[in-house]
């Protein structure tokens, strides 16, 4: 081989590495752009994925826009501002029976197992009217919805008729469906339904179930529990006539038997 072929086929050589030293430059050069844009994705992503959580962590629940709703759909059958007023019973009767009751409340269910009936049979007689105030404390203090939800519900059995609310409350505090305090059972619309059915002027009630699975009277429920806020009212089930609290003889617990709550009650309405 002569000496310039030699120098030819080196120059040659040089110039395929060089061009190969530029392809491997150009092909590295790109994949860093793409890793870097990758990389931007992905904390634009992340940031995007951190705003919407903390935007949805401080977005309004449910409840507690139902609480600051002000145009309030009251149910049927009440009074007073945003219908927070359910008082039933005959125009006859000369007083009424405040009633204090939280639906998840465990001895709120003792109290209407046991006395339910004869506050119905009394109400049914005329001996007194009864005013109902509901609360929802047991969910502030779980973080749930049944205490809500079940008030909701007995606006929308409220709105059928005072009876049906009646009847409807007493089925929620029974021994088969009152759930233990722990367990949250009234958040679903669907039991709620399920208990309806038990009562004569709610079964495959269409507009009863339509105003549950709405949450028609959402609203009214966080108004209606505002206004046990403001009663001044500590704990459930409470009973008071002519701004006095119903208590057992010789107690400061609400009566819990029928003897005691007949007793009680025949000695406020004398007083």
């Amino acid at each position: 081989m002569s000496k310039r072929n030699s120098q030819a086929n080196k120059a040659a050589a040089r110039e395929r590495l060089r061009a190969e030293r530029e392809r491997q430059a150009k092909r590295e050069k790109t994949r860093r752009q793409i890793l870097v844009g990758l990389s931007i994705v992905a904390v634009l992503a992340i940031a995007g994925g951190v705003g919407w959580g903390v935007m949805e962590m401080n977005k309004p629940s449910h409840w507690d826009a139902a609480k600051d709703e002000k145009n309030v759909t009251a149910p049927k059958n009440t009074s007073g501002e945003n219908g927070t007023t359910v008082v039933i019973g005959k125009s006859t009767a000369k007083k009424t029976l405040e009633l204090y009751e939280d639906s998840r409340c465990p001895v709120c269910g003792t109290f209407e197992q046991a006395i339910g009936e004869t506050l119905h049979k009394d109400v049914d007689a005329g001996k007194y009217k009864v005013k109902y105030v509901g609360a929802t404390f047991i969910d502030n203090a779980t973080n749930g919805e049944g205490s809500k939800n079940a008030l909701s519900a007995l606006g929308a059995a409220l709105d059928v008729s005072p009876e049906a609310f009646l009847d409807y409350k007493y089925a929620l505090y029974s021994t088969k469906f009152h759930p233990e305090e722990s367990d949250d059972k009234f958040k679903k619309d669907s039991y709620l339904i399920e208990i309806a059915n038990t009562v004569d002027a709610l079964k495959d009630n269409k507009t009863f179930q339509k105003n549950v699975e709405d949450g028609t009277f959402d609203a009214w429920a966080m108004k209606m529990s505002e206004a046990f806020d403001k009663s001044g009212v500590q704990g459930t089930p409470t009973l008071m006539m002519d701004g006095k609290k119903i208590t057992a003889a010789g107690s400061e617990n609400s009566p819990m038997t029928v003897e005691e709550f007949t007793a009680a009650v025949d000695a406020a309405l004398k007083g």
